[in-house]
Parts: C-alpha cells; sequence; structure tokens
C-alpha cells in the first residue's frame, strides 16, 4: 500500500503558466465593484446617486448645451416669447459682455497692457509649476521681484508721484531697519551679524530700485485702480493676498513657537485678532474707517488698502497651518541641527522648515483656495471682480432676460471653479512627487 501511494505522488517539474486573474477583478467591473458594489452599503449609495445623476445631469445638459443661444445682440436673442421655444442658458449675454468680465472698465485702448500682463505671468508660471524645468532661481527671481514691478508699472501706467518726502521716509524706514538688524545680530545675538547685514543690503537695494523704476514716466497712460475689474481685480486681490501671505504666515508662525516672549506675544495677538474678525468687517475697516485716522491729506488707495488687509487676514490662518506642519517634526530634529551647530535661521531653513511645509500642503493650498473665493468679498467696498462686474451686468437693460442672471452665475461658477481645481490637482502633484502623503 505505501508503494501505491508513492506511486499517485505528482512532483511538478515546470512552472506552471501565469494565469490572468479573473475578468470580475480588473477592468472596469473590476474596479466597479471594489470602488462601488462592494457591499450592500455602498451598492444603496450608488443606486442613490446614479438616481440623483439621472434627474440632474440630463437637464443641465439640456439647459447648458442643447436650449442654449449661443449668438445675439441683444435680449430678443434670448427670449422664449420671441424665439418660439424654450431657450436654456444664454450665452451670447456672455459673448457680448465678455471684454467686461476679463478686464472690467479698463480703457479700450490700453488693454494691451492686461494682456501683455496675462501673458508674461503666464509665461513666468508654467515653466516655475514644472518640476523639470531647469533655471528655477532665475525663474522665482522674476515671477517674486521683477514681474510684480512689471505688471504694476503695466496696469497703473507708473510715474508715480514720490516726491523728496517719498525718499525721505524711505531713508527712514532703511534707517530703522538696519538699527533692528544691528541689535539682533550684535546685541540680541538671535542672526548671524553677516547674513543679517546682506539681507539688509539687498533688500534696500531692491526697496531703492523699486521705488525709482515706479518714478518714471515710462509714456504709459495712467489708468485709476477704480476702472479695473472683473478676472484682473480677482487675480491681482488673490495672487497678492496668496504671495504675500505666505512668508508672513510662515514668520508668525515661528513667532509664536519663538522662546523671546515679546516675539510670542505680539505673534499670538496679532494671529488671534486676525481670526477673530470676519474678512468682511477688514475690508470695510479698511475702505471706510482707516482713511478717518490718517492725517489730512494722507490718503491710500483702494485697492491697495484692500490688497493689505486681505494679506494680513489670510496671512493669520497661514500661520496656523504652518504651526500646525512645525508642531509635527519630531524634537529630534531640532536637536540633530543643533548639534551639528547649525544657527536657528539655517535649522528653520534647512532642516525644519522643509519638512514642516512638505507636511501641510494640503492645508496651505486649501487656505489659498479659500482666499480665491473670498476675493468675491471686495465686492463690498466698491471694488468689482468677476463676480461684482457679472452681477453689475444683470443691470443691463439691454440683455435682460429670465435666463441672463442664470447664466452669468454659472459662468462665474465655472471660472472659479477651474481655477481652484487647478490648484488642487497641483497640490497633489507635488504632495506625491515629495512623498508626503507615503509617509504619514
Amino acid at each position: 500500500m505505501a508503494n501505491a501511494h508513492n506511486n499517485d505522488a505528482f512532483v511538478r517539474t515546470e512552472m506552471a503558466p501565469t494565469l490572468p486573474p479573473p475578468r470580475s477583478q480588473v477592468g472596469v467591473i473590476g474596479w466597479m465593484r471594489a470602488s462601488l458594489f462592494s457591499s450592500w452599503w455602498n451598492t444603496i449609495l450608488t443606486l442613490v446617486g446614479l438616481y440623483i445623476i439621472w434627474l440632474v445631469v440630463p437637464g443641465l445638459i439640456q439647459w447648458a448645451f442643447v436650449d442654449a443661444v449661443w449668438t445675439g445682440s441683444d435680449r430678443e436673442a434670448c427670449l422664449a416669447s420671441a424665439v418660439g421655444h424654450e431657450v436654456g442658458a444664454c450665452w451670447a449675454f456672455v459673448r457680448a459682455k465678455i471684454g467686461q468680465f476679463v478686464y472690467g472698465r479698463y480703457p479700450d485702448a490700453e488693454i494691451w497692457r492686461v494682456n501683455v500682463a496675462y501673458f508674461v505671468g503666464i509665461a513666468g508660471l508654467i515653466p516655475l509649476l514644472i518640476p523639470s524645468v531647469p533655471f528655477k532661481a532665475a525663474n522665482v527671481i522674476f515671477m517674486l521681484g521683477i514681474y510684480p514691478v512689471l505688471t504694476l508699472i503695466l496696469l497703473t501706467g507708473g510715474h508715480f508721484d514720490i516726491g523728496a518726502g517719498g525718499w525721505v521716509t524711505l531713508a527712514v524706514f532703511l534707517a530703522i531697519a538696519l538699527a533692528l538688524v544691528l541689535f539682533f545680530s550684535r546685541w540680541a545675538g538671535i542672526i548671524d551679524p553677516k547674513a543679517g547685514l546682506t539681507a539688509w543690503g539687498v533688500g534696500s537695494g531692491a526697496l531703492v530700485a523699486l521705488v525709482a523704476a515706479l518714478s518714471v514716466d515710462w509714456g504709459l497712460a495712467p489708468v485709476p485702480t477704480s476702472l479695473w475689474g472683473g478676472l484682473l481685480v480677482t487675480l491681482v486681490v488673490a495672487v497678492t493676498g496668496i504671495v504675500a501671505s505666505l512668508p508672513i504666515g510662515i514668520l508668525l508662525a515661528l513667532g509664536r513657537r519663538s522662546k523671546m516672549p515679546v516675539v510670542r506675544l505680539f505673534s499670538i495677538m496679532f494671529i488671534e485678532f486676525w481670526r477673530g474678525v470676519p474678512l468682511i468687517t477688514v475690508l470695510f475697516m479698511a475702505s471706510v474707517m482707516l482713511p478717518l485716522f490718517l492725517p489730512e491729506g494722507v490718503t491710500f488707495d483702494k485697492l491697495l488698502r484692500c490688497l493689505i488687509g486681505v494679506t494680513l487676514f489670510a496671512a493669520a490662518y497661514m500661520a496656523e497651518v504652518v504651526r500646525g506642519g512645525l508642531q509635527a517634526i519630531p524634537r529630534g530634529q531640532y536637536e540633530g541641527a543643533q548639534a551639528m551647530g547649525l544657527s536657528y535661521w539655517k535649522m528653520m531653513g534647512l532642516v525644519v522648515l522643509p519638512q514642516a511645509l512638505k507636511l501641510v500642503i494640503p492645508g496651505i493650498v486649501n487656505t489659498f483656495i479659500g482666499l480665491f473665493k473670498d476675493t468675491t468679498l471686495v465686492l463690498i467696498i466698491g471694488l468689482f471682480d468677476l463676480l461684482g462686474i457679472i452681477q453689475l451686468n444683470f443691470t443691463d437693460a439691454n440683455w435682460s432676460t429670465p435666463t441672463t442672471g442664470h447664466t452669468g452665475y454659472a459662468f462665474a461658477a465655472a471660472v472659479f471653479w477651474i481655477f481652484c481645481f487647478g490648484m488642487s490637482r497641483y497640490s497633489i502633484f507635488m504632495e506625491h512627487r515629495l512623498s508626503a502623503g507615503e509617509r504619514r
């Protein structure tokens, strides 16, 4: 019996061919089983979702495309009584007003300046966002140092009246900055003297060059900011707030974790004050209340006051996001950097902040997206952003139809969604590239 049992044994001498996975586990069917019908609860949710899509999407397509009016010169093109059938979206209204939606009331003869600013901005931003493109340092210097000045001169016309008082104010400001650098480097010992003086020298040179460039007559016709509007104002407010709030927020986050009581107290008071006040109140105070406290004859442009208010408001939220990243860094990272003899700023710049900022990329981008959408609040102080200029055109009697308002809001929603979705997808791309998501 034992020999018979041994004769029935089977020993494989060749590798079995690799079989493909079951069709029910791969492809579209496999994805649907795993993602949509993996349990009875998910099946119910999937069916409910499909039912909602069946209710909404056909009607939306019918309204936005099938019954839409694409061409026309006035409201008659979008009236059902005039065309003889039901009318969906009045895209003819958007086509007729697209110039105001993009440029506001910017003079037609000077629109080329806005287009140049748009083109240069896009041409500089695309290589900056692509990691494989070389010359990143030069690109960053151009986008953060040269492009804002170029855009300011193009949009306003330049030739600001600086005057002797402006130069004296600048000299006093630079003297105070130098005194602070000397105090924190030589007496307080917080920063490296050589690095501090170098930073002061570079910053002073940049400020002097900026003021000199703004005072030069470039031969451009001045365009007051009261004529700006539409997407131009939306981008100016959003980009300024995003670019300026990040470094200020990082400094506030470091200040809140500082061991110096004065710096920590100032940072806490600043953050808690701005976080405790609604943005509408900040804009209202900057527009209406601030001029009341300024000396007679001293005034600031309304858009500039808005930009300062939005930047400080966003910086307070950014500071808390960055502080969360700083708290997530293990103490050993600090101790390791200190053991290598790194100064405070080198420890933060080379060791701590790169890791902390990488951890809070979703929070940073979330703040950016929120700020971009909050730009619609500038309407309360009389600045017409994209949504504001669209609402303003609803009052045009030539385009007053039952579907004009719906079409305008749909267009505004589509534009905001494109920008916000783009920022969201790029943050996911950078998060995966930096492998922040896999480690945490």
